[in-house]
C-alpha cells in the first residue's frame, strides 16, 4: 500500500471562495445596474405616455371632424382659454366641441352653439404641463403639450376638409 499524505496549502481552501465572492459581486453589480436601467426606461415612457396621447388625441378628433368641403375645424377661444374648435351640424343643430388647457388639465366641452358654459365644465381628458396651439400655415396646425416632468412633444394636423388648401 502506497499511504502518501497529500499535503493541504491554504490557497487550496481560499481560492474557490474567493472565486465565489467574486461570482456574487459582480452578479450583484449586474443586478443593481439592470434595475436603475429598468427604472430609467419606465420613467422615460411614462413622461412620452402623457405627451403623446394628448397629442393623439387631439390628432385623432380633428381626424373624426374633418368633412369634406366644410371648414368645421379651427382655433378659438373660449371662456377666456384658447381652444380647438370643432363644429358638427346635427338634426339642423351646430355643436360645437371645444378641446382646451385649464389649469394643468385638458379638457374637452361638447355644446350646443347659443348655450353658455363655463370651462369648469368640460370633461377632464388628462393632466398635462402645458398645451399649446397655433396655426402653422393656412389648413395646418400645430399641437405641442408637455408632460409634468417636462417631456414636449409637437405635432401637425393638416385639414383636409379646409378649401384654402
Amino acid at each position: 500500500m502506497n499511504n502518501k499524505k497529500i499535503k493541504q496549502h491554504t490557497i487550496d481552501f481560499i481560492f474557490p471562495i474567493a472565486l465565489f465572492f467574486v461570482f456574487a459581486a459582480s452578479s450583484l453589480a449586474v443586478l443593481i445596474l439592470s434595475a436603475n436601467i429598468y427604472k430609467n426606461i419606465i420613467e422615460s415612457s411614462k413622461d412620452l405616455f402623457t405627451s403623446r396621447t394628448c397629442l393623439s388625441y387631439i390628432t385623432e378628433k380633428i381626424r373624426q371632424n374633418d368633412e369634406g368641403g366644410t371648414q368645421n375645424i379651427y382655433l378659438d377661444s373660449f371662456d377666456g382659454h384658447p381652444a380647438l374648435v370643432l363644429e358638427r351640424n346635427l338634426n339642423e343643430t351646430l355643436y360645437h366641441t371645444y378641446i382646451y388647457e385649464d389649469k394643468g388639465v385638458l379638457r374637452e366641452l361638447f355644446i350646443q352653439d347659443g348655450i353658455d358654459a363655463s370651462s369648469r365644465n368640460g370633461t377632464e381628458i388628462m393632466k398635462v404641463s402645458s398645451f399649446q396651439m397655433e396655426e402653422a400655415a393656412p389648413g395646418l396646425l400645430r399641437f405641442s403639450c408637455s408632460s409634468d416632468e417636462g417631456q414636449m412633444e409637437s405635432v401637425f394636423v393638416s385639414i383636409h376638409s379646409d378649401n384654402s388648401i
